[in-house]
C-alpha cells in the first residue's frame, strides 16, 4: 500500500518560496508478499487463487512504486548536488568579477591615466595593463571596452588641455615681445630727455607699468608649461633679486626690505625667483591695508636661503589657510582652465607652478602680527657666492 503526500521544509528558494518536499511511504514488497500469503492461508479454500491473484498483483504494484520512489530518491539527490554546485560556480564567478571591478577601479585605471599623462598613446597604455586571469569572454570584453573608452576620454581631455596650454603659452609670448619692444623704446625715450624732470618721472612711470604687464604675460606663460621671458647668463646677488621682484608690482613703496643673505642666484634660476617673490609681494600688498607695512627679509638656513614675506592684513583663517595650501598643491599636479574660476587669482598658481619646476618649497601661515607670512626657500644647489 502507497501513500504519497507534500510537506513544506523550513529554507526558502532564491525566488521567496518556500521548497516543497514529496513524501513517498511505501510498503516494502516483502511485507506485501507475507501479508498475501497469510491471506491466502486464512481465506476459505474456494477464494484462495483470487486472493493469490490479488496478493501477486498488490506484491509487484508495491515493487514497481518502491522501484520508482527509489529510483527519483536518487534524481533528487543528483539535482541538488548539481545545484549546489552551480550555485557555488556562480558566487565565485560574481566573487571574481567584484574583486576584478575593484582592482580596475584602484590598481589599473590611476596606473593607465598617469602613462597617458606622462605622453603615452592609448595603444601603448592598452599594452602595458596587467590583465587578471580570463574570468568570462563577455564580461573580459566589456571590461576592455571600457577601459580603452576611459583612456580615449582621458587622452582627448589631456590634448584639448595641452592645446590651450600652448595657446595660452603663444599668446603670452606675443605679449612679452611687445613688452619688451616697449621698454627698449622707454630706454631710449629716457636717455634721450633724461635732462627733463617731469618727463622722466613720467616715462619711469610708464617703464614701472609696462613692467606689470610682462608679469602678466609671464605668468600666462609659467601657467601654460613655459618659464618666464628673460633669460639671464650670469649669477645675480640675492639682494638685486629682492629688488628687482619688488619692482615688479604695483605699491612697491610699501615694501621694506631688511636683511638680505650675502648671497648670489645662478643666471637660469634668477627670473623665476624674481617671478615668484613678485606673485607674494603682490598678494601680500593686494590683501592688507594700504597704510600698512610689508617686510621682505631673506636669511641662510640649513637647506638654502628663506625669503621671507610678511604683512599686516586680515590673517588666514583655518578654511583660507587648507584652500592656499590647496591651490598651491594643485597647481603642483597641472593646470586647467576650469581652476582659475570666473574671477581668476593666478598668483599662488603661478607660485605653485614655480616652486615645482624649480625646488622652491613655499608655506603660507598666520603671522605674528595677525596678517601672512610667507616664506619661500630657495635649495642649495641654485646658490653661489656673491660676485665681486
Amino acid at each position: 500500500m502507497v501513500f504519497a503526500g507534500t510537506s513544506s521544509g523550513g529554507g526558502t528558494s532564491p525566488g521567496g518560496r518556500r521548497p516543497a518536499s514529496t513524501l513517498v511511504w511505501v510498503i516494502p514488497p516483502a511485507a506485501m508478499a507475507l501479508c498475501a500469503a497469510l491471506a491466502v492461508v486464512v481465506v476459505p479454500s474456494g477464494a484462495r487463487a483470487a486472493v493469490a491473484w490479488c496478493g501477486v498483483a498488490a506484491t509487484l504494484a508495491v515493487a514497481l512504486a518502491a522501484a520508482e520512489a527509489m529510483r527519483r530518491g536518487r534524481l533528487i539527490t543528483t539535482l541538488r548536488a548539481r545545484l549546489t554546485a552551480q550555485d557555488a560556480e556562480l558566487r565565485q564567478r560574481l566573487a571574481d568579477q567584484e574583486a576584478e571591478i575593484r582592482r580596475l577601479t584602484r590598481e589599473v585605471l590611476p596606473a593607465t591615466v598617469a602613462r597617458l599623462r606622462r605622453g603615452a598613446m592609448v595603444h601603448e597604455a592598452m599594452k602595458d595593463v596587467d590583465y587578471a586571469p580570463r574570468l568570462d569572454p563577455d564580461f573580459d570584453a566589456a571590461h576592455e571596452q571600457l577601459l580603452r573608452w576611459v583612456l580615449d576620454t582621458v587622452r582627448t581631455e589631456e590634448d584639448l588641455r595641452d592645446a590651450a596650454q600652448r595657446a595660452f603659452v603663444n599668446i603670452a609670448r606675443r605679449v612679452q615681445a611687445i613688452v619688451h619692444q616697449q621698454a627698449q623704446d622707454m630706454r631710449e625715450m629716457e636717455d634721450k630727455h633724461g635732462a627733463d624732470p617731469d618727463v622722466f618721472e613720467d616715462l619711469l612711470h610708464l617703464d614701472h607699468g609696462n613692467a606689470l604687464i610682462g608679469r602678466l604675460a609671464d605668468s600666462i606663460a609659467v601657467l601654460g608649461g613655459s618659464r618666464p621671458g628673460r633669460q639671464w647668463q650670469k649669477e645675480v646677488p640675492l639682494f638685486n633679486v629682492c629688488r628687482g621682484a619688488m619692482s615688479r608690482i604695483l605699491e612697491y613703496e610699501r615694501v621694506d626690505l631688511h636683511s638680505v643673505a650675502d648671497v648670489a642666484i645662478v643666471g637660469p634660476s634668477v627670473e623665476p625667483l624674481i617671478h615668484a617673490l613678485a606673485e607674494l609681494l603682490d598678494n601680500a600688498t593686494r590683501y592688507s591695508p594700504p597704510k600698512t607695512r610689508v617686510h621682505l627679509t631673506a636669511i641662510e638656513v640649513q637647506s638654502g636661503v628663506a625669503i621671507e614675506i610678511e604683512d599686516a592684513g586680515v590673517g588666514l583663517s583655518e578654511e583660507a589657510r587648507r584652500r592656499t595650501d590647496a591651490v598651491l598643491l594643485q597647481a603642483a599636479t597641472g593646470f586647467d582652465l576650469n581652476d582659475l574660476g570666473e574671477t581668476p587669482r593666478l598668483g599662488l598658481a603661478v607660485v605653485g607652478r614655480l616652486a615645482v619646476r624649480y625646488r622652491f618649497q613655499v608655506s603660507l601661515r598666520p603671522s605674528a602680527y595677525g596678517g601672512v607670512r610667507a616664506v619661500l626657500v630657495v635649495p642649495q644647489d641654485i646658490i653661489c657666492p656673491t660676485p665681486a
